[in-house]
């Protein structure tokens, strides 16, 4: 599907980068491009779906949207990483925290997901295959993290097909077997990379915490993006040429 949009509205002037940064909504990826990157080209507005290659630090470092849940990042990802010689994508989004210890506004590192989509059952693997970060990628942005005193934590995560989980009690099993937040595509990222032969890391922001009702300004949703997008760009930096 990108192949024919991308392709078909691709500026002559910018390629997708080596490594991409996906936000789920496609106007963070914009946001992402205006505020962090300069010499930005817009390579797609197909499907609104937007996509930029910009400079950061000297060196050209993509970011497009993906859309809600597995099967839209799915699509994106196969594509960008098989039609576009994309070697790393960088999952740059928002979730809800599960245990006591994690907060609103700290960052989280995803090592490996749980989920309980099926999507990973199409890549024909006994049993259930194993969703796991890049490990190179994710030592570098632990590195960030501590580099720049950025509140993080590393661990599981837990990717759902359902926004609205249609039975009570599932929070409380998550929280009980260590997940640190849940959300809707990390998963998917990293089943799609691992049978790519491709590195993927997913940079997740604490929005919102599922056992307590706590709430956010605009100006600590904004410094907690700032922060996770730090860790996103310097990881990503350092994985390009």
């Amino acid at each position: 599907m990108i192949k024919e949009s991308i392709s078909a509205s691709i500026s002559q002037t910018a390629e997708i980068a080596k490594v991409v940064l996906m936000p789920g909504d496609p106007l963070r990826a914009k946001a992402v491009a205006d505020s962090f990157m300069t010499d930005v080209v817009c390579f797609n507005e197909t499907r609104n779906m937007l996509g930029f290659t910009g400079t950061y630090k000297g060196k050209r470092i993509s970011v497009m949207g993906h859309g809600m849940g597995i099967p839209s990042l799915g699509i994106y990802a196969t594509e960008l990483f098989n039609q576009f010689d994309v070697e790393a994508i960088i999952r740059i989004g928002t979730a809800g925290a599960l245990p006591d210890d994690v907060n609103v506004k700290d960052i989280v590192i995803a090592e490996a997901a749980s989920s309980n989509s099926a999507y990973g059952d199409a890549f024909g693997i006994p049993g259930h295959f194993a969703a796991c970060a890049d490990y190179d990628m994710l030592e570098k942005a632990v590195n960030v993290a501590k580099e720049k005193n950025i509140n993080y934590k590393v661990g599981k995560v837990y990717t759902s097909d359902h926004f609205y989980y249609p039975q009570a009690g599932l929070n409380e099993k998550l929280r009980d077997t260590g997940h640190l937040c849940v959300e809707m595509e990390t998963a998917g990222l990293f089943w799609t990379a691992s049978a790519y032969h491709k590195k993927a890391l997913s940079v997740l922001s604490i929005s919102d915490h599922c056992f307590k009702p706590i709430a956010v300004t605009a100006e600590e949703r904004q410094n907690s993006f700032k922060d996770m997008m730090l860790v996103a760009l310097e990881t990503a930096w350092a994985f390009t040429e």
